[in-house]
């Protein structure tokens, strides 16, 4: 039961990293572009699929341990710092004022944006073990 334990500990201490640096970023791009378009979480949502693409790649290359690493950044870091949730009501809120543009563009720029940078940060890993 300790190894269960241990998982949970390395979750949470990765959730609240993850959770206390959404919250920092979506106020910083809050305090330089406004509230006029959800930039914070596009920001989070950009970094996170970076970020997972690189982990999973380091991973699958061998380059870093599944445990602990997958559990504390891949689940919990990166768990708590991005959410669909957010993106999704964030979205609905752009709708239900009329914003039919900006929601449409929110949802483009988090898919494709993320996806991207999903590839990019497993090609980025690759470059840095290659070196």
């Amino acid at each position: 039961m300790l190894s269960g334990i241990n998982v949970y500990v390395f979750i949470a201490a990765g959730g609240a990293i993850g959770a206390c640096l959404r919250f920092f970023l979506s106020e910083l791009m809050v305090s330089f572009f406004g509230k006029s378009f959800p930039l914070g979480t596009l920001l989070v949502n950009v970094l996170g699929s970076l970020l997972i693409g690189f982990l999973y790649s380091l991973i699958e290359q061998g380059y870093l341990n599944l445990f602990p690493w997958r559990t504390f950044i891949g689940i919990g870091f990166l768990g708590a710092l991005t959410t669909f949730s957010t993106f999704s009501f964030d979205t609905l809120l752009l709708l239900q004022q009329g914003a039919w543009l900006k929601a449409v563009l929110n949802i483009l720029l988090n898919v494709f944006v993320c996806l991207i940078a999903v590839w990019l940060g497993s090609k980025l890993a690759i470059l840095t073990q290659s070196t």
